[in-house]
């Protein structure tokens, strides 16, 4: 599900659409009135959103309300921990080397 959420963010319309809610929530006519493309095609956006978990949809009324869905995001951001770990252990192993094989030379 997270390389899901991963994929949809490569789409340059739906990064805006994520910072827009990252700011409000905001009916699907409003994000709609801020592109210029079709609400069809907005809404597909939305639908690609929907699916990955990075937003949710409630309604009121006529309308629906697109907001973020945070644990979308925690499930990135806990996949992103999990490479970090990798490779800052990673790199603390070359440092470690590099320093070792330093003062190897220096003793020479």
């Amino acid at each position: 599900m997270v390389m899901l959420a991963f994929a949809a963010l490569a789409d340059p319309t739906r990064q805006r659409i994520v910072e827009l809610l990252a700011e409000r929530e905001l009916s699907a006519g409003a994000i709609a009135a801020r592109f210029d493309v079709s609400a069809p095609a907005i809404s597909q956006h939305l639908k690609v959103l929907r699916e990955a978990k990075l937003v949710r949809v409630r309604a009121e009324a006529q309308r629906r309300i697109y907001g973020l869905d945070p644990a979308g995001f925690e499930a990135m951001e806990d996949w992103l921990d999990g490479i970090r770990r990798f490779w800052r252990g990673s790199l603390d192993a070359l440092e470690r080397a590099v320093k070792d094989e330093t003062q190897a030379e220096g003793n020479l």
